[in-house]
């Protein structure tokens, strides 16, 4: 796995967040939460840019980037546009970040330790990687279920991952 297409997966997933978002009718239903759902688009999307900004931009890239978790979890009616803005930021972390990773540092230990553990970057890259399509889809759910729109926004587009090629 290369350092190259793990960033272009994140950065298709944080476009199809975006597309999500933009998906919602408007900005109440973006936050609303029906009984059973814990967490809206609204805080899925924030909490999706800021742990890319700060793993991914902040500690391998140094962006300087200072995360507020809590805030991500605890914030509410922040403007859609607000939110594009922070998955731009993110993107842009993307490319900052993962240029700093060679092939060889993927097999090294992530700068960080995580929950009091080392991991190597690789294998934390993925879990990033996984971790924001998990939301990805909570978040495709959400609008879904509040919207009652069953359509898709084609948030695991094959053709934006460069090795594709078409079969027929």
């Amino acid at each position: 796995m290369t350092p190259e297409f793990l960033a272009r997966i994140l950065v298709r997933d944080l476009n199809a967040v975006r597309r999500e978002l933009e998906a919602y009718p408007d900005e109440q239903s973006v936050w609303a939460l029906p009984p059973g759902v814990t967490n809206s688009g609204g805080t899925l999307a924030m909490h999706i840019a800021g742990n890319v900004q700060h793993f991914i931009g902040a500690v391998l890239g140094g962006s300087g980037y200072k995360r507020d978790r809590a805030a991500e979890f605890s914030k509410r009616d922040v403007p859609r546009s607000a939110l594009i803005v922070e998955l731009e930021a993110a993107i842009v972390s993307v490319g900052l970040g993962m240029s700093q990773v060679s092939e060889s540092r993927l097999t090294e230990d992530f700068p960080e330790a995580i929950a009091g553990y080392r991991v190597v970057t690789e294998e934390w890259l993925i879990h990033l990687v996984s971790h924001l399509a998990y939301h990805l889809g909570q978040i495709d759910y959400h609008r879904r279920l509040v919207t009652g729109n069953g359509a898709t926004v084609g948030a695991m587009a094959i053709p934006e991952l460069v090795t594709a090629r078409k079969t027929a």
